[in-house]
């Protein structure tokens, strides 16, 4: 039987802090996850448009072995440069892996497309990305804002605005799993022209509105919803996450929950991972546990992985406010 951790946020996992940072003039933000002692990370692209640094050190041949930060922030390629922000602030509080007497801090990262979301883009000669990263990273605490928050903060679906969604699980075993992710999809999180979220079958305690599946189910349902089409903004997209887990695992076993979380974006977004978007998930082993699964627990922990980004990702709709200058209406403003 599995249920919410006591936050129903991924700093549920034990070693994880988030901070977020936004400018809602710019329409944009970013969003830091703090592995406190350094994570065990893998990563799995299925969008056919990504934006990432650090990704190449992920894979389970190469030498460094765990990070210390993982970012997700808006701003397209720009966005990048956050990274810098909350290296810099890792270095501050003595955080990296050592090369003699220096640290240097492991910070993998993926931006999403919110360029063409209204906001302010008018920066002069460099970006805001790497102050906001440090800002992200300085505010980094068990509990963070969602929905129009941190990497969120731009994000916008084919039907309503995006944001930024989180959501844990505490499996029978006592393992807690946890998902964070910045929607910006060319897709919908709900069905056809209704405010019911693709994810309700996963729905814990009326987490994102309680509103189940659609009945009768309506017929505009099996058409599919694109952001290009309702907005004309072909390239604005992206969903991006992590998947986090206290068990502890190898970096290759890391790489297969990273797998197994993007079938939640399946499960609730449709359409998800387009040659348009960048859908990306990095996944994070604490270890905190001290378990180690069977083969039978990692497939629980898996299936686990899944419904709890689908459920994130409804979390991320459901919480998105107005803001008075929208492109498209929030959820919640929609009766």
């Amino acid at each position: 039987m599995m249920r919410q951790g006591p936050n129903n946020l991924i700093t549920d996992v034990a070693g994880l802090l988030v901070g977020n940072a936004e400018d809602h003039r710019l329409k944009s933000g970013v969003t830091a996850v703090l592995c406190d002692p350094p994570a065990t990370a893998a990563v799995q692209v299925l969008g056919g448009a990504p934006g990432t640094r650090e990704t190449d050190l992920l894979a389970p041949h190469n030498t460094v072995q765990s990070v210390d930060a993982v970012v997700l922030s808006g701003g397209s390629a720009f966005g990048l440069d956050s990274a810098s922000g909350v290296q810099a602030a890792l270095r501050e509080m003595g955080r990296g892996f050592a090369v003699g007497p220096h640290r240097v801090p492991i910070v993998p990262a993926a931006i999403l497309f919110d360029l063409a979301n209204g906001g302010e883009k008018d920066w002069v000669r460099y970006s805001p990305y790497r102050d906001l990263g440090y800002e992200a990273a300085r505010a980094a605490a068990p509990t963070f804002a969602t929905g129009t928050a941190g990497a969120g903060t731009g994000a916008l679906t084919a039907t309503f605005k995006g944001g930024l969604g989180s959501a844990s699980t505490v499996l029978d075993n006592g393992v807690t799993i946890g998902a964070l992710v910045a929607v910006n999809a060319v897709g919908s999180a709900t069905v056809g022209d209704t405010r019911h979220f693709w994810a309700a079958p996963f729905e814990l305690d009326g987490e994102f509105g309680g509103l189940g599946l659609p009945a009768p189910w309506p017929q505009d349902a099996r058409v599919p919803r694109y952001k290009y089409r309702e907005l004309r903004a072909r390239a604005a997209n992206t969903t991006i996450a992590v998947i986090a887990t206290d068990a502890v695992l190898t970096r290759a076993e890391a790489k297969r929950l990273a797998i197994a979380a993007h079938d939640g974006f399946s499960r609730a977004l449709w359409p998800s991972h387009t040659p348009l978007d960048g859908d990306l998930v990095f996944a994070l082993s604490t270890g905190a546990s001290g378990k180690a699964l069977l083969l039978e627990d990692f497939i629980d922990l898996g299936a686990a992985a899944a419904a709890t980004m689908a459920r994130a990702i409804a979390r991320g709709v459901h919480a998105a406010r107005d803001t008075g200058d929208d492109l498209i209406p929030a959820w919640s403003s929609r009766p």
